[in-house]
């Protein structure tokens, strides 16, 4: 007969309070990006802009960093996508289009209640015919509601941005907000007064690479080049007495710049923060592919809101915490390069971006740093039984459930590090730079499926069941290990598992143990667990103390146990330790056929109090009080006995 002894739960390691500010961040992080993406909840892609495809924007703006006010042109070209005779772009409607010219003539044109400006063209343009207008206009964004235009101060210098994701734009440009309609181009003009009152001067930022500030009177056009596809609430600018500094990084021999440009009067304490950015640059570099954005530069733009945002090549931050830091990085490949195509794909970007921190911490402080942060994300994962990674129609149409720091953040991330267990770091790493690099999602978008079927062709292997339990379904497992040495050289391991949610009937993953000697031994192995109650014979070279599970916090699970399983020989009449409970000593009686070569006791802590040659009659008055466990190895494997210290 078998019968289980509780030997160790499995919470041997202690909880660690590990720096509290990745936790402070990420919650500031998803504040930010959910307060971003608020507007996007009233607001759906216009299906009247879906007739045209936008190829480049000449964005001229003219701004005052103390005046909610902007004027501007805005020049277009676009490829019709079917034979139009008008054209609508996405334009709050309390900013005043004055006229619409193409070629030196003046188009005739609507805005509408519904926020569009609807422009006639002169002839039928025919599908597949690329042209060009340019729009000007003016008004106070600030009144359109949309948040998305902000002027303010800091230390009683005016500042400007702008924040528009995903459909914030059109409350200060003229733009198609399509996100699947990606410009292939862009050049910003931004007209600014030279100097603020205080006679310090205004610098103004955009995204791409500075090419020139003219001076024209009292004021400056500071002129941004940006050549990589972008989607129009990835767009911004910001303006105001900003310091400018660099770190240089040497990219193979093509080297670019880290552009920082931060308030003066936290100059100081922004050279201390911003030059780890240059050694996450090259770790993500190095792990992925080069930045994405290479030829033109990466940034740092300081603004008035908690956490950040990351517009394409120049995040905008509200500190320059190091977690702050590597999540908007982070963006720029996972976001950026390839954006989810769909609200309901969102880990591919949240998720991507905080594994990427995470890599951050194991690859720049070391794996307990890493396993503390790990168990952070499974703490958080597992203080609801339920939730999936990925969104049900029903769930996009919830900005705290879009921007879920459990789910979508948290568990999105686990479960990139749990692919990344079960398929090995070589095609993971690989996968991942295939994604990127994939002609079809590539400076463009992807889904879940897509992604998916890219690891799987990196790793060879089908990955619906595991992407089924874990991203897909809900909840997670918690684990019972039945472990027993059944000779010198051998264990036997049963896995049972029980599920917190119905959605799953049980989860396939890879299991971590840690076999740990008498000794001080120890053996990791990794048990792939397909099924419930699965049993495993794994070869040792030690006498084994304990089994820890899961040591390093690789794997979603919660509330798991190690019970230590006793083999016994048949019958089992004649086998007695009596008394028990002992005091002072106790005595083992045995079949005559049964050999004992060897008898060892140990503690619940696993700890080796006594180990000796058979004897009947053992001492144990010098032992603390407890639960003794004691193990006998014989001429039919090892026996395992218990008895109560009084």
């Amino acid at each position: 007969m078998r019968r289980i002894l509780p030997i160790i739960l499995l919470c041997l390691m202690p909880f660690f309070s590990f720096t509290q500010d990745f936790n402070e961040t990420l919650n500031t992080i998803r504040e930010a990006e959910a307060k971003s993406a608020l507007n996007q909840m009233l607001f759906r892609a216009n299906l009247n802009t879906g007739n045209y495809d936008v190829k480049y924007h000449r964005l001229e703006f003219d701004v005052n960093p103390s005046q909610a006010f902007i004027s501007g042109d805005v020049t277009t070209y676009f490829e019709a996508k079917s034979n139009m005779s008008d054209i609508t772009f996405d334009l709050a409607n309390n900013m005043t289009v004055s006229q619409v010219m193409q070629r030196g003539n003046p188009l005739s044109f609507i805005q509408n209640t519904d926020d569009e400006l609807v422009i006639t063209l002169p002839v039928t343009q025919n599908t597949g015919v690329l042209d060009s207008l340019t729009i000007t206009y003016s008004g106070n964004p600030v009144s359109s509601g949309f948040g998305s235009f902000e002027v303010n101060t800091h230390n009683g210098k005016p500042i400007l941005w702008t924040l528009s994701e995903p459909y914030g734009a059109k409350g200060w440009w003229p733009c198609k907000q399509d996100l699947i309609d990606k410009i292939d181009s862009v050049d910003v003009y931004i007209t600014t007064p030279q100097f603020n009152p205080t006679s310090d001067e205004y610098i103004a930022v955009s995204n791409g690479l500075e090419l020139s500030q003219v001076v024209n009177g009292a004021n400056k056009t500071t002129r941004y080049k940006h050549r990589y596809p972008i989607p129009a609430y990835l767009i911004a600018i910001a303006v105001t007495d900003y310091a400018v500094y660099t770190h240089q990084v040497a990219n193979n021999g093509n080297p670019f710049e880290i552009v920082n440009y931060v308030y003066p009067e936290d100059l100081g304490s922004a050279q201390n923060d911003t030059p780890v950015t240059v050694s996450i640059m090259n770790l993500y570099s190095n792990l992925f592919e080069e930045y994405p954005f290479a030829n033109e530069k990466y940034g740092h733009a300081q603004f008035g809101w908690g956490g950040g945002m990351e517009h394409t090549t120049v995040s905008f931050m509200g500190s320059f915490d190091r977690n702050l830091i590597a999540h908007e990085l982070a963006h720029q490949w996972f976001g950026n390069k390839i954006t989810c195509g769909s609200w309901k794909d969102i880990w591919l970007n949240e998720g991507f971006a905080t594994y990427l921190s995470g890599l951050t911490v194991e690859n720049l402080d070391g794996n307990s740093a890493f396993t503390t942060w790990k168990q952070q994300r499974n703490n958080s994962i597992t203080s609801q039984t339920n939730g999936a990674v990925y969104l049900t129609d029903v769930d996009t149409l919830s900005v705290n459930r879009i921007f879920s720091g459990r789910l979508s953040y948290n568990k999105g991330a686990m479960v990139l590090h749990m692919l990344r267990k079960k398929i090995g770091d070589a095609d993971f790493f690989q996968g991942m730079q295939d994604y990127l690099n994939d002609t079809d999602h590539a400076y463009a978008y992807a889904k879940t499926v897509d992604y998916i079927s890219i690891m799987e062709t990196a790793s060879g292997q089908s990955l619906s069941e595991f992407f089924s339990d874990w991203l897909y379904n809900q909840g997670y497992p918690t684990y019972t290990v039945e472990w027993n040495q059944l000779s010198a050289t051998q264990v036997r391991v049963t896995l049972s598992q029980t599920q917190s949610d119905a959605s799953v009937s049980f989860f396939e993953a890879p299991v971590p143990l840690r076999l740990v000697g008498t000794q001080g031994e120890t053996l990791d192995v990794v048990l792939d667990n397909t099924l419930n109650n699965e049993e495993f014979l794994l070869s040792v070279n030690f006498t084994i103390a304990n089994v820890l599970f899961d040591p390093e916090s690789d794997l979603i699970s919660k509330n798991n146990t190690v019970q230590l399983g006793i083999d016994q020989p048949q019958p089992d009449l004649a086998f007695q330790i009596y008394p028990n409970p002992a005091s002072q000593s106790f005595t083992i009686q045995k079949p005559e056929s049964l050999l004992v070569s060897e008898v060892r006791i140990f503690n619940t802590l696993g700890q080796l109090l006594y180990q000796n040659t058979w004897t009947p009659i053992i001492d144990v008055s010098s032992f603390s009080t407890g639960l003794l466990f004691i193990q006998l190895q014989t001429n039919i494997g090892i026996i395992n006995k218990s008895l109560l210290k009084n």
